[in-house]
């Protein structure tokens, strides 16, 4: 049930209107606030997950990065909180479930969720405050920005260099080719609007940046007659006004905001651009160019566009079947369908696009021939009903489906109405898209709808541009040479004076960061206010199936999973595991081949996957057991056809289209290699920790660095029609192999749903047979190892790790506070702060008995892994108070609450009791951690994490290789 609304409201907002979604079990109501016109959506929902979101509609007319650097710069200190650093010290003094800040193309927003009241009321004071009366100190603006500095801060004859943590984010996000293509892409389609330009900042425009310009944005942007307010929850939307009022609005009256929103001019020719991206030099360049198309469509908020938008990108890209997107995978222009494939619906105006990686720049017109083929082909052929019919089938799950596990369920809704409120549109109309899909399931009975939606909006649409990103292994040494060049020459004219003042601001800043502010004017929560254990579903067991059933509020969706101990594998089987998940339910089945098994799952289910997972036991990490898991959801309508499509794929799934299989294997490749720049720190930690256990070993080679290293190799290899043959018998031998395990199940639905699903499950697997093989077992790994990975980076990652213990060891849960306690105390400041790098800290992972410290998009290497050492002896030196140890105690209680969707619960549930995570264990580490002492985290440091246990891995461009081997690291080509 949706949360009743009494309809009050506070007397200084008018109403606009409320609206009740069943599909989504919530009433949505709209107000504007009468003095300054600024605009309030509450979303009511029987759900205790509040969430608060305030959105400022931005629209910079450059790429200084200016209204990113505004974001970060906004929470570093305000009117009744003018401590240095609020944001991130109320994300240590808080139980929230979620705290950020965003910056969109074309808006700003700053969201927060708790579960408990106290802290939703505290972290709403902060974030008010923060935005609407920020101080936007000029230290603050040199150090979230940018700045010239010595890069030896005091000494004015070293080099003068960048420094600045948005300076160091952008040039870690625009070392991805993927961003580079998005980016230049879009400043063609644009050429006049805002979205030309980089929002996030170029990092050789942010510093261009002033102080005062960045003081002018935010007068003429951070203003309540510019900003949206949006809530979700069960606290009523008067409470929220109450707030806004008294904290903010009634000292504001109504201001003229003026920005550039206009429509994009049009084209009347397509354009064709060629630009440069830079590799490592000396790094091939075969088979690296990105060709992509795309158009500029309608308006995004007008939803009777959004949702032909959408069906266009469905019919053409949905899956291998849709006709385009198999064009795109099984041409030999390029190796993959470009990541960028699909409709972008968050701008004013959306654009289309569609393309290829891992070609070359001469193919362009051979690809632009293939997409208008292929367009004019479905233009002739028309497209069948049944496809239309599972396109919507999709756009109605996906509108049900109760999501969360990794973002709060309610922010995800406020995120998909914020874009039509921005621009104009009507929010309320694109949550509640029932009538749309019934007048769009009428449009669709004229065969010729999609035809002329396709001559529309792409064949006769001249607003067209075709880009070809080329690889450039020159490109970085003349961009890295310009740069240094110019700060010599300006370090040249700098006068007395000037150099005085760059140091004396690199003093100031060093001082400000140093400072210990007093924190007791921040609002917080204590462990008092810390919930007993919180409570988890409960299943029930039926014998006869070996399933576990769960009765959770899906709203009309149902979940099942076939779950499969793992069998005996040795190496080679095991590295096949994660193309054998991904593969399966990309293959043919049955009679069937992969294009009709596309349309079979989006017809009748919501998708299906596969996924290994494997865990220590709770007492020694080395232990591993691991299961192979089969996994699908449909509406509730679906639930036997969804359960027959499980037992078809586990059953009946086939290897032998070679071709589908190469294709899938490529694409496999670009999604691995793209991953690098955004997920570095990650991968810096998974080969620093992967001699500590077999579980870290197994991460390493299947999910990590040497996982990318071996998927290039592999595709390679399959280019010989010999080995893609070999390939394929492998994975139908080990498909074979999986198949004669013994079964267990997972069903999720409502209550009224389960028996049907239990009676559709023991129809079809009551006789089906098993012979189990002899469980999989790992034999322990045990080895020190210190490695540097080069690749394509503007930015390091870097990572140390120690061997620690498991999730039931008494210590367990004093290294896992430490984690978060050298964080906050130390980490943040010496790695972001002072160092520039967007992010850094540390964390204990009990599932691997690891230990690890990080850096994330860092202009520093060597100094960083020092930081991680004077960590520790900062632990030791330095006298901590019982506030500092609580705030680590709050982060650890506030990840073990993050609450889940309610499939997800069961899932987690489930999936824990299945490795021995049982209640009774959760709550045995949840009480260590409340007991966690300032001696207990001197002596686990002191215990585990001895210099001589260290291991040691980067992440870092070629430019680094002399650094990296005079610190003793072991140089790895990715």
């Amino acid at each position: 049930m949706a949360a009743t609304s009494d309809n009050a409201m506070h007397p200084a907002f008018e109403k606009i209107r409320s609206h009740h979604i069943g599909t989504l079990n919530l009433d949505v109501e709209e107000y504007r606030h009468i003095k300054t016109g600024a605009r309030h959506l509450h979303m009511a929902a029987d759900n205790d997950e509040n969430v608060f979101f305030v959105a400022l509609r931005t629209f910079p007319m450059d790429s200084s990065g200016v209204a990113h650097i505004l974001e970060h710069t906004a929470l570093c200190g305000s009117e009744r909180y003018p401590v240095r650093d609020p944001f991130f010290m109320m994300i240590r003094r808080s139980l929230n479930t979620f705290m950020n800040a965003f910056t969109s193309s074309d808006w700003t927003a700053y969201p927060f969720a708790s579960m408990n009241r106290k802290d939703f009321d505290n972290l709403l004071d902060v974030y008010l405050d923060s935005v609407f009366f920020s101080k936007l100190d000029k230290l603050d603006f040199a150090q979230e920005g940018h700045r010239l500095e010595f890069d030896k801060p005091e000494d004015p004859t070293s080099d003068l260099v960048y420094r600045g943590v948005v300076y160091n984010e952008m040039k870690g996000a625009m070392s991805s080719a993927t961003s580079q293509l998005w980016q230049n892409l879009s400043s063609h389609l644009f050429p006049t609007t805002t979205y030309h330009y980089n929002s996030g900042g170029e990092p050789d425009h942010i510093t261009d940046l002033s102080y005062d310009d960045l003081l002018a944005f935010y007068k003429h942007h951070y203003h309540p007659s510019n900003a949206i307010f949006a809530t979700y929850g069960n606290i009523p939307a008067v409470e929220h006004q109450e707030r806004f009022e008294e904290l903010v609005l009634k000292r504001f009256d109504k201001l003229d905001v003026k920005l550039p929103v206009y429509d994009e001019k049009r084209m009347f020719a397509p354009l064709r651009v060629e630009q440069a991206y830079a590799v490592n030099e000396g790094e091939p360049t075969e088979a690296k160019t990105h060709i992509v198309m795309g158009w500029l469509l309608g308006h995004s908020f007008d939803l009777e566009e959004n949702l032909e938008g959408q069906l266009l990108s469905s019919v053409l890209l949905d899956n291998s079947a849709s006709p385009l997107m198999r064009a795109l995978e099984t041409t030999d222009l390029g190796q993959a369908p470009s990541p960028l494939c699909g409709l972008e619906d968050s701008n004013r105006e959306m654009t289309f696009v569609c393309g290829i990686e891992g070609s070359e720049p001469e193919q362009q017109h051979a690809l632009e021939q293939l997409i208008e083929d292929t367009l004019k082909k479905v233009v002739e052929d028309g497209v069948s009903s049944e496809r239309l019919e599972a396109i919507l089938h999709q756009l109605e799950l996906h509108q049900r489906e109760i999501s969360g596990d990794g973002f709060p369920y309610g922010l995800q809704l406020i995120m998909s109405a914020i874009s039509p409120m921005v621009h104009g549109g009507d929010p309320v109309d694109l949550l509640d898209l029932e009538p749309v899909l019934a007048r769009l399931r009428e449009k669709i009975q004229d065969p010729q709808f999609v035809p002329n939606l396709i001559r529309r909006k792409l064949l006769d649409n001249p607003h067209r541009v075709t880009l070809t990103l080329r690889p450039d292994d020159k490109l970085e040494g003349l961009r890295t040479e310009s740069i240094r060049a110019a700060l010599a020459q300006r370090k040249a004219k700098l006068s007395d004076e000037e150099t005085a003042q760059i140091v004396e601001r690199a003093q100031a800043l060093e001082s400000r960061q140093t400072r210990k502010d007093d924190d007791s004017i921040l609002p917080k929560v204590d462990l008092t206010d810390v919930p007993l254990q919180m409570p988890e579903p409960e299943g029930r067991f039926d014998g006869d199936l070996s399933a576990t059933v769960y009765a959770r509020g899906t709203n009309g969706l149902v979940y099942q999973q076939v779950v499969l101990p793992l069998p005996s594998l040795n190496e080679e089987e095991l590295a096949l595991m994660p193309y054998y998940t991904t593969l399966i339910s990309e293959v043919g089945c049955g009679e069937l081949d992969y294009l009709q098994m596309q349309d079979r799952i989006s017809a009748e289910t919501g998708g299906i996957s596969a996924s290994f997972v494997s865990k220590g036991k709770i007492d020694d990490v080395q232990d591993m057991s691991g299961y192979l898991v089969f996994s699908g959801k449909a509406l509730a309508r679906n639930s036997d056809a969804l359960a027959r499509l499980l037992k078809d794929v586990y059953s009946n799934a086939r290897f032998d289209e070679t071709g589908r299989i190469a294709e899938i294997i490529a694409q496999i490749r670009a999604r691995r290699e793209q991953a690098v720049t955004g997920s570095g720190h990650a991968l810096a930690m998974s080969a620093a920790a992967q001699g500590m256990s077999s579980g870290a070993w197994l991460s390493f080679r299947l999910g990590g660095l040497e996982a990318i290293r071996r998927t290039k190799s592999l595709d390679k290899s399959l280019k010989e029609p010999s080995e893609l043959k070999a390939f394929c018998q492998k994975l139908a031998d080990l498909h074979q192999k999986v198949g004669k395990q013994s079964r267990q199940f997972l069903l999720i639905g409502e209550d009224e749903q389960l028996q049907t699903m239990l009676d559709d499950v023991k129809s079809l697997w009551q006789n089906a047979e098993s012979a189990p093989d002899t469980p999989w077992r790992m034999e322990p790994v045990n080895y020190i190892t210190n490695e540097a990975w080069l690749t394509s980076t503007q930015v390091n990652f870097c990572a140390k790790a120690y061997p620690t213990v498991a999730i039931d060891h008494p210590d367990a849960a004093a290294l896992t506070v430490l984690g978060g306690f050298l964080r906050n105390g130390y980490l943040h400041r010496a790695i972001r702060e002072k160092g520039g790098a967007y992010g850094g800290g540390a964390a204990q992972d009990s599932v691997n008995g690891t230990f690890k410290f990080f850096s994330y998009r860092d202009p520093r290497l060597a100094d960083t892994l020092a930081d991680f050492d004077k960590a520790l002896e900062w632990l030791v030196e330095t006298d901590h108070s019982y506030q500092d140890l609580e705030e680590s105690i709050l982060g650890v209680i506030g990840q073990l609450d993050k609450p889940h969707s309610p499939a997800g619960a069961a899932r987690h549930a489930f999936h824990s009791a299945l490795f021995g995570r049982s209640a009774e264990q959760r709550g045995r580490f949840r009480e260590r951690v409340l007991a966690t002492t300032i001696d207990d985290l001197k002596r686990v440091a002191a215990a585990w994490l001895a210099p001589e246990k260290a291991s040691t891995a980067v992440v870092t461009s070629a430019d680094n290789r002399a650094l990296v081997e005079q610190l003793g690291l072991a140089v790895q080509e990715l």
